[in-house]
């Protein structure tokens, strides 16, 4: 059974803001993926913990160190520069996409390899893709359901997976997956429909249209920084809003909220003539996640539980 949260927790921080007690102030927690979402995971931490964040851009120093966030170069597609991070943090986040010109995912092998030289963290959490359940045509996808990537990109994820569960059990740090679906926010670089609205691109028509699951930013940031300290050894967490819509019902709903024409309905077979193969993609796998574990075993209450929510402040 998992610890009630007291006022005692370290674990307050993830749902409402608050100073951890003296005895947790020196976790030093290293970010792998210092994007968006890696930035909105610090910004909940940074008066709390010890902020380490990886970057391979020289260029990105200043703005860490303004932020609160040690910089240490260094490059997941070169191990040797990786040698600094062996038992530096108490807790990882790893928030890096495989490389898309391999097969498997080199980065995240490298990452565990240099883990595993010193003293372990005390947990680790990967950020993952929904992508990996394939096309389940409509029906919903729980985290005991059999994986089955279809896209290049999912199978890259699972092999990801594969590697982090395997580091988890091998050196009894419990490692969290995250399956994360499409990601919006209204702050967030393309994190919204608005351009693909005004652009005018068609979805497809109700008959032919598959479900689609969103997060937000914001609640995704919350629920790795849950995961950290609740992720139980090697369990996979569904991290979705409870919305629950197709594609172009979604896209009809955003331009209803920001009054925008509704985008032109197409046939499968219109599709394929019409749209690009990475759209293409998207539109041809069909699922509906439940997220029951991440609010009853991360205890994660939702600031933005509907993209209705979520989209109305942009």
């Amino acid at each position: 059974m998992l610890p009630a949260l007291t006022s005692t927790s370290p674990l307050l921080y993830a749902t409402r803001p608050g100073a951890l007690p003296a005895r947790f102030r020196r976790e030093r927690v290293l970010l792998v993926g210092c994007g968006d979402v890696g930035l909105r995971v610090a910004a909940l931490m940074h008066r709390q913990v010890r902020l380490l964040a990886l970057t391979s851009s020289a260029t990105r120093l200043a703005e860490l160190r303004a932020l609160g966030i040690t910089p240490l170069l260094g490059n997941l597609d070169e191990p040797a520069s990786l040698r600094r991070l062996a038992g530096l943090a108490t807790r990882v986040v790893h928030l890096a996409p495989p490389l898309e010109s391999v097969p498997g995912d080199p980065r995240t092998r490298a990452l565990t390899r240099v883990l595993r030289r010193r003293s372990q963290p005390e947990s680790l959490v990967y950020g993952s893709t929904s992508g990996v359940y394939g096309d389940c045509e409509g029906a919903v996808a729980t985290e005991t359901r059999a994986a089955s990537p279809f896209t290049s990109r999912a199978k890259r994820r699972i092999c990801a997976e594969s590697l982090v569960r395997h580091y988890g059990r091998a050196t009894g740090v419990p490692s969290t997956v995250l399956r994360i679906p499409g990601i919006y926010a209204p702050n967030r670089v393309g994190g919204t429909p608005r351009e693909r609205l005004l652009r005018g691109t068609p979805m497809l028509r109700a008959e032919d249209d598959v479900y689609t699951n969103h997060i937000h930013a914001d609640d995704l940031a919350r629920a790795c920084v849950a995961a950290l300290w609740r992720g139980a050894p090697q369990r996979v967490y569904n991290t979705n809003d409870d919305t629950c819509l197709k594609m172009g019902e979604y896209f009809e709903l955003a331009a209803d909220l920001y009054g925008l024409p509704r985008p032109e309905r197409l046939s499968r077979a219109e599709a394929q003539q019409r749209l690009p193969l990475a759209l293409l993609s998207f539109m041809s796998e069909s699922r509906r996640m439940d997220n029951t574990r991440l609010k009853k075993e991360l205890r994660l209450r939702l600031n933005y539980p509907t993209v209705v929510q979520g989209l109305a402040g942009s």
